[in-house]
């Protein structure tokens, strides 16, 4: 008689994970709406799908975002230094209208620019993102009038990022849409989306991953590609997603995948680089040469010890230590009992990356909001890491508040803008240990306690071990709890012709 682990008709037809069953967090929530969903509900009845919804909701936050940023949208901006700090609402959208040459007309990366910053600082993708929206903007009038209507331009256009972002993230795991909602109802979120144009390429890097998980190797290169091109980040999720290819043979689909990505960054970058050589470099030129800056962890060790930490010096240690951490994620990824999931190992290769970069800006949260959400769809966890990054959110702009108010001391001072910085830094490690438990522990992970293997893995769900290190587990089978064992993969692995939209 066939066991469990070896028949697959035992296991039901794969159907929607109800988060308020699993999570007693969203459970809790819920009651906020009616409490949980029940079991004779009628699911799939109604226009109101969980990806229309969570849509809706992220647009909706966005726009509440919009809203806490009224007060320097009237007069913060543009009337003294401290009230876009004292109300947290800063943005370098409106600023940068007129540092950059926009107001002027002036063409970024072929123009030169009169100060300081000679070029646009920024990768070439979110250039042409910066000047579209200055397109509606040019003519007369006045020069706040034109720096509030760019503004606004930039927050449509962002507010499109962040609906694609929002909707993307939930159909990546097919069985977990309503995971889509930790996105969507993120705090840090709605607070940070419209600081500066993040969400393009935090937009491009969701549409990869759903890209990647439904088998379409080509179009998830491209996009990130294109996300590369928009922002530096997003290429390393290409280095674990060499290592998992690498433990289950898939070179074929990392070979179309990377070849996808240097195609799409070159085809953005080259007519840049070659017409406009030296402000196409500005970008890299400008990151290499810019020195220790506000929320990094060089930031926090150089006033705790009192020690000045040159820009050099701080380049050579992040790059020590990023290698260090790319080693470390691949010993894991080769050694684990159960091939991680792609989302896991996405997670944590940005995350070390923003841990040991030279500065953090409050926006640079939106880069893990998604990964995290499909790394460790666990309500608790997320929202202690929020909780973290809104303290680290009001802490900078009450210790820029206290810096520019003179003797007036109004704001956070500097032992406090530390504690701010320590949070910031203890509830990112906390995630990312968590997240490292699941892999060592894969009965702890959300995703695979209903038998999936890695829905957002694409070719690599349910695919067998080709290589392996150490004493990793290749049987792909699982205990539910109280339930009976699980062959993982048997749930949600389709043919890739299947594989739509």
């Amino acid at each position: 008689m066939p066991s469990a682990e070896t028949t697959r008709a035992s296991v039901p037809e794969p159907d929607h994970v109800r988060p308020t069953r699993e999570d007693e967090v969203a459970a809790a929530g819920s009651e906020l709406i009616g409490g949980p969903v029940g079991r004779r509900a009628l699911l799939g009845t109604s226009w109101w799908t969980p990806v229309r919804i969570v849509a809706l909701v992220a647009i909706g936050m966005f726009a509440l975002g919009m809203v806490q940023k009224l007060p320097c949208y009237d007069s913060g901006w543009f009337f003294g230094a401290g009230a876009q700090y004292t109300h947290a609402c800063y943005s370098d959208i409106p600023h940068l209208y007129q540092g950059r040459g926009f107001a002027d007309g002036l063409v970024p990366y072929f123009d030169k620019l009169p100060g300081d910053m000679d070029y646009l600082e920024y990768p070439v993708l979110t250039g042409v993102f910066m000047e579209v929206a200055s397109w509606p903007v040019l003519g007369g009038g006045a020069l706040q009038d034109r720096e509030q209507m760019y503004w606004m331009v930039n927050a449509g256009m962002l507010m499109v990022c962040a609906a694609v972002m929002a909707v993307c993230t939930a159909r990546t795991h097919r069985r977990r849409p309503w995971d889509g909602l930790l996105v969507a109802l993120a705090p840090a979120f709605a607070l940070t989306a419209t600081i500066n144009w993040d969400l393009l390429a935090v937009a491009l890097l969701a549409a990869a991953m759903l890209m990647w998980s439904r088998g379409r190797a080509l179009a998830f290169g491209i996009l990130v590609g294109l996300a590369t091109a928009a922002k530096f980040y997003p290429f390393l999720v290409l280095g674990p997603l060499l290592v998992l290819c690498w433990r289950a043979g898939k070179w074929r689909e990392y070979g179309v995948a990377l070849l996808g990505a240097v195609g799409a960054w070159l085809v953005v970058n080259l007519p840049v680089m070659f017409l406009a050589p030296e402000g196409w470099a500005k970008f890299y030129s400008f990151s290499r040469e810019r020195g220790v800056d506000f929320g990094s962890v060089f930031l926090f060790i150089s006033r705790w010890f009192d020690i000045e930490i040159t820009a050099d010096a701080a380049n050579a240690s992040a790059m020590i230590m990023m290698v260090a951490a790319c080693v470390a994620i691949a010993g894991l990824t080769l050694t684990a009992p159960r091939r991680p999931r792609f989302a896991q190992l996405a997670f944590l290769i940005v995350a070390v990356f923003i841990l040991t970069n030279k500065v953090y800006s409050p926006q640079y949260v939106l880069w893990l909001v998604p990964l995290a959400a499909l790394a460790r769809p666990r309500w608790r966890d997320f929202l202690i890491w929020q909780a973290c990054e809104v303290a680290y959110f009001l802490g900078i702009w009450m210790y820029l508040a206290y810096t520019t108010s003179g003797e007036a001391h109004k704001g956070l001072p500097t032992d406090g803008y530390q504690v701010a910085i320590a949070v910031h830094l203890l509830g990112t490690l906390y995630l990312c240990a968590v997240v490292v438990r699941d892999i060592l522990l894969p009965e702890r992970d959300m995703v695979r306690r209903a038998g999936d293997d890695d829905p957002s893995g694409g070719v690599l769900d349910g695919a067998p071990d080709a290589f392996v290190l150490g004493f990793a587990d290749q049987r792909r089978h699982t205990s539910r709890g109280d339930g009976p064992q699980v062959d993982w993969g048997s749930r949600g692995a389709e043919p890739a012709e299947s594989r739509s939209l």
